[in-house]
């Protein structure tokens, strides 16, 4: 699963991830899968990813969300192909991105054939997520090498740990209203009373 090694210097991860990125774009079904993914934004709602983002709007956002879960997946990839180490690919993201990559991630038969075709893997593990527990953040690895791969980030979808963390604190406190706790996990909704 993993070994001691070291990250690579972000501007080499950074290389390797635009040519990811770009053999991935290479042909119609990666827009096909993406073009999916937008149009069936119901499929992967969620509480405490999108709704992270000020006035949130799943239609409105998720083709910029789609492109940057791309851009972070091919930045795990490279980080992979560099190192053979899963974990060390297993770099902390945003949470609304990181919940964008799961929904990209629910397309497996498409990107199983584009990773055949590409001879590029998606890197992406909920499991190592949990192992590394590290949440994103400013100026680290992950903005280092993102940036010097793609540009600046956008600041909407790019929310700060601590920030982060505090939105979700007002979710908790406005989701326990109408009976849902544990971050979405717990319900005491009685459908049956209602």
């Amino acid at each position: 699963m993993t070994t001691e090694t070291a990250l690579p210097a972000p501007a080499d991860v950074a290389a390797r991830a635009r040519e990811i990125h770009h053999a991935w774009r290479v042909g119609a079904e990666m827009t096909t899968v993406l073009d999916g993914c937008a149009k069936y934004t119901s499929d992967w709602d969620d509480f405490y990813g999108g709704p992270l983002i000020a006035t949130y709007s799943v239609a409105r956002d998720a083709v910029h969300l789609l492109d940057d879960a791309l851009k972070v997946m091919a930045l795990k990839s490279a980080v992979y192909e560099l190192t053979g180490d899963e974990l060390l690919a297993e770099l902390p993201v945003p949470v609304p991105v990181d919940v964008t990559c799961h929904a990209l991630c629910a397309q497996f038969t498409a990107l199983s054939r584009i990773q055949q075709r590409t001879g590029h893997a998606f890197v992406h593990s909920t499991v190592n997520e949990h192992i590394v527990a590290t949440p994103w953040d400013t100026g680290d690895f992950t903005h280092k090498a993102y940036e010097a791969a793609f540009g600046p980030v956008d600041e909407r979808y790019w929310i700060p740990a601590a920030e982060a963390e505090r939105r979700r604190q007002v979710l908790d406190t406005a989701y326990a209203a109408i009976g849902i706790t544990d971050r979405g996990m717990t319900s005491a909704i009685d459908y049956a009373a209602a």
